[in-house]
């Protein structure tokens, strides 16, 4: 670590060549994503890179000082992505045309695409939480559950906004 803080990068390749698995391996068992264990690899001995000169050998051995070190970033890593889910608005004007019933003829034709307006209207009107997980509900095919884990909302919550949103969909429409 001395060779560190003083800026030795083989000394950093030999670390890294010792404890490099140590420390990925962890990452991937708390964040479960390849791509993104790699990521905390790297910035776990950048840390290191930076901060050799903190390291005190008498508050614990080298790889208990990575593996903490480890361990924080990924549980920063996990808290930022639920903080920020990463789903995007639908662009309801957008919806699949597959997702109406067959079309025969223009008649039925003009009358369902009066019907996807009204619907689109309609759902403009709802309350964002609500549209969101009507989106991910019945446009993405999440379930409930995963609604629930996406947004780190209650399961009950979502239960309970999909019932509201389709109660106000149901008396929109009606009101057409």
């Amino acid at each position: 670590m001395a060779l560190i803080a003083h800026a030795q990068a083989d000394a950093l390749g030999a670390l890294y060549d010792r404890y490099g698995r140590l420390v990925f391996s962890l990452a991937l068992q708390i964040v479960g994503d390849h791509a993104v264990a790699e990521e905390i690899t790297q910035d776990v001995f950048l840390r290191v890179w930076e901060k050799a000169r903190t390291y005190r050998s008498e508050q614990g051995s080298v790889s208990t000082w990575l593996t903490s070190i480890a361990r924080h970033r990924a549980i920063d890593v996990l808290r930022r992505q639920r903080s920020r889910p990463e789903h995007q608005g639908i662009d309801w004007a957008l919806v699949s045309p597959e997702a109406l019933p067959s079309i025969n003829g223009p008649e039925v034709a003009t009358e369902a695409t009066f019907r996807r307006q009204q619907v689109q209207t309609a759902l403009a009107q709802l309350p964002e939480e609500q549209r969101q997980v009507l989106a991910l509900a019945y446009f993405r095919g999440y379930t409930h559950r995963q609604i629930a884990e996406a947004l780190d909302q209650p399961l009950g919550t979502v239960k309970t906004r999909i019932r509201l949103a389709m109660q106000k969909l149901r008396q929109m429409l009606q009101e057409e």
